[in-house]
């Protein structure tokens, strides 16, 4: 049994299924919680503090950065989005696997200030199947959709920098290869010290 958790961070552009994949993997592992991300911006209806997100002021926030307790963090529209680090730590001192759901730079961030994360990036099968989706749900506009697939392309130049790639062609499939990639990493000997002391 691994001696705690393990920090994996999930990205991958619009339109490629990873909230779809996340909520099925939360089904399927309990050994795994999702580290709720913190914004400045107002809850919408239905959105739960401390579970959809943990909603501070401007200046909280703020000062949680001066602190060191915002592993990553963007402004976007106005308002801050960032990790902080006690939802992180939360989790893996229960022993838990905390999964951050991220885009690419916060990803690169979190890996400066925890170099044992395991990256996580999931992709398309093509291009053209990503255009696809993202025509089919019908809420975008065509300069809309063009500007996520100039995003995808500039997301995808950092998929290099990530442990392991998982397309999503097939929903279960994709699903299998997250929860194989949890259970290898928990197999790794750095993760087994408590394991290896029994036998001594």
């Amino acid at each position: 049994m691994s001696d705690k958790g393990i920090l994996f961070v999930v990205s991958a552009p619009a339109g490629c299924g990873k909230d779809t994949i996340l909520n099925e993997l939360f089904k399927r592992v309990d050994s795994v919680g999702y580290a709720v991300s913190a914004t400045t911006r107002a809850p919408r209806e239905g959105e739960v503090d401390g579970v959809h997100y943990c909603f501070l002021t401007r200046e909280q926030f703020e000062q949680k950065i001066s602190e060191n307790e915002v592993l990553e963090y963007t402004e976007y529209c106005g308002n801050y989005y960032g990790t902080l680090r006690k939802s992180v730590e939360g989790l893996l001192s229960q022993g838990k696997d905390a999964i951050l759901k991220i885009e690419v730079e916060g990803a690169m961030n979190i890996r400066n200030k925890f170099p044992e994360a395991r990256l996580v990036f999931i992709l398309p099968p093509s291009w053209e199947v990503l255009e696809h989706r993202l025509r089919n749900r019908g809420t975008e506009t065509e300069d809309k959709i063009r500007e996520r697939i100039a995003q995808a392309r500039t997301e995808l130049d950092f998929a290099r920098n990530y442990d392991y790639l998982i397309v999503n062609d097939d929903l279960e499939a994709a699903v299998d290869d997250l929860v194989c990639v949890l259970r290898a990493e928990k197999l790794r000997k750095e993760h087994n010290n408590a394991l290896l002391d029994s036998f001594k």
